[in-house]
């Protein structure tokens, strides 16, 4: 045994396991926190299950779980990426965390892409979710799991960089109405639970491109449809990405 066996070596870990460690830390917190649960869980499912069942909605030909699935799916994106997100981050901005840990070893640009990870495993355990749900309710999914996959991760990106701008800008208190009020407009006029075909011309057409649209009509396409990926809606979705990362990034205040 050498003499500077036990001798300390102070210094920050390697930045990816520090991105690993707040990664975990903020799965932790949203998982234990209840409102975030009813919001990116609960409701959808409720939802899912509730207008499955009750022909409520006339969703056209086919077993309503087959439209209402990828609706659903593309909704727990948004309830986790936009409005979860958008809240708890403007409350860690509010308490005075987002500028201690911006003070911390960890750098700030890792702090967000710990954020976004945790946004990526909460997805992972809610899609997991709603497919049994879907399933057992006699779903019967089409299309390739990549163009899944691809909707789903530039879906989180667009609705990421729109939930840290309002975050970063706007008063918490002013973030928790305007996130709650966006997702259920969303949820309503987002092609999510009614068909777009249900609204009128003019207003079809502004609805069709919002990222909540892009996002619900590209799974349906692949989902129902069997179709491949869907470009269009998948190039929206990354226009959206581009524009609301790229001005969170640069209005985002850390105070």
């Amino acid at each position: 045994m050498s003499a500077g066996t036990f001798t300390p070596r102070p210094g920050a870990a390697p930045v990816s396991r520090m991105i690993l460690a707040q990664t975990a830390l903020e799965t932790r917190m949203l998982l234990r926190n209840g409102e975030q649960l009813l919001l990116t869980v609960i409701i959808p499912a409720l939802l899912l299950v509730l207008f499955s069942a009750v022909d409520i909605v006339d969703t056209g030909a086919g077993k309503p779980v087959d439209f209402l699935a990828p609706g659903i799916l593309a909704l727990a994106v948004m309830s986790t990426a936009f409005t979860g997100q958008a809240i708890a981050t403007g409350f860690d901005r509010r308490y005075g965390v987002l500028k201690r840990l911006g003070a911390s070893p960890l750098p700030r640009w890792a702090l967000m892409a710990a954020k976004t990870l945790s946004v990526v495993v909460t997805e992972v355990l809610q899609i997991a979710l709603l497919t049994a749900i879907a399933l057992a309710l006699g779903w019967s999914p089409q299309g390739n799991p990549l163009s899944v996959a691809a909707l789903v991760l530039l879906g989180t990106a667009a609705f990421s960089g729109l939930g840290l701008l309002m975050a970063g800008t706007l008063k918490a208190e002013a973030t928790l109405a305007a996130a709650n009020l966006v997702f259920l407009l969303l949820l309503v006029g987002g092609g999510v639970i009614v068909p777009m075909e249900k609204f009128p011309g003019g207003v079809q057409s502004v609805l069709g491109l919002l990222p909540i649209s892009a996002l619900s009509d590209g799974l349906r396409e692949v989902l129902q449809q069997g179709a491949a990926l869907p470009w269009g809606d998948a190039a929206l979705l990354a226009a959206w990405a581009v524009l609301g990362l790229g001005a969170a990034a640069r209005l985002f205040r850390w105070e």
